[in-house]
């Protein structure tokens, strides 16, 4: 399993290279691409004729990473992508897809450099600006839990919510995270939020909205507020898991149009 060293971790990485445009896919916090896998969000199954980069987020997954948790804040994943797009696909424009924390580092890394990306697929965005700060305590909350109980307690303790309409019948999933970098994790996403809104209404390229209903930690209100923001936006919203089946075509459709 090839691997790229970043300050402070060393990030797992494959690439799939069957030609044609470069694709990079991110995944959500505590998650990896085994575990989007499990979960059905690994839009990048549905690609043929592409360079498709994916990689594990520092302290994800097959990643490394330290008990540093501003390692783990959105701006600082940007600059890993930044890094991982100059080493794989040094000078061309990207299409960027990924879920949740991983759409939240894709809109740092556009809003920073912007022509390093040719389009992208934002799934599930999660709480940003006048959301986030009740989903920053909750993360707090959640490191604080785990070293005082552990993180058998804190996952039993999770476990009653209710799933989003669109995940029924999802299998059950625990982090793929090492316990001891967990608190970490969710210290660094509290620290975490999207780049400002005049920050995001500079960002061209095409985008493609992917959410779902009825998820506080994904609300539509982000999404219906990014596309709104976003200059060459489209919004779909998925009620079922029948409606998140179809996110794989979207995004060959995404990644067909833009180059």
């Amino acid at each position: 399993m090839p691997t790229f060293e970043v300050p402070g971790a060393e990030l797992a990485v494959a690439l799939s290279n069957e030609g044609g445009h470069p694709v990079v896919q991110l995944h959500g916090l505590t998650s990896s691409r085994a575990r989007d896998r499990v979960l059905n969000l690994d839009l990048g199954r549905g690609l043929s004729g592409t360079r498709l980069l994916r990689y594990d987020a520092r302290g994800h997954g097959r990643s490394t990473g330290r008990k540093v948790p501003e390692d783990y804040q959105w701006q600082n994943l940007a600059e890993d992508l930044l890094r991982l797009l100059d080493h794989w696909f040094p000078g061309e424009r990207v299409h960027g897809v990924g879920p949740s924390m991983g759409a939240g580092t894709l809109l740092h890394a556009a809003s920073r450099e912007p022509d390093r990306f040719a389009g992208l697929t934002l799934m599930v965005p999660p709480t940003a600006w006048e959301t986030r700060a009740a989903q920053a305590g909750n993360y707090r909350m959640a490191a604080e839990l785990i070293e005082s109980v552990g993180v058998e307690a804190f996952l039993a303790a999770t476990r009653g919510a209710t799933p989003p309409p669109a995940t029924i019948g999802a299998p059950e999933t625990v982090p793929d995270v090492a316990d001891a970098l967990l608190p970490s994790l969710f210290r660094g996403a509290a620290f975490s939020d999207l780049p400002a809104p005049e920050c995001i209404a500079r960002i061209g390229v095409p985008t493609t909205i992917l959410a779902w209903i009825d998820d506080p930690g994904h609300p539509l209100s982000t999404a219906e507020s990014l596309a709104g923001l976003l200059p060459n936006a489209t919004l779909a919203v998925a009620s079922t898991p029948e409606d998140v089946e179809t996110w794989p075509g979207i995004l060959s459709q995404d990644v067909a149009g833009r180059g």
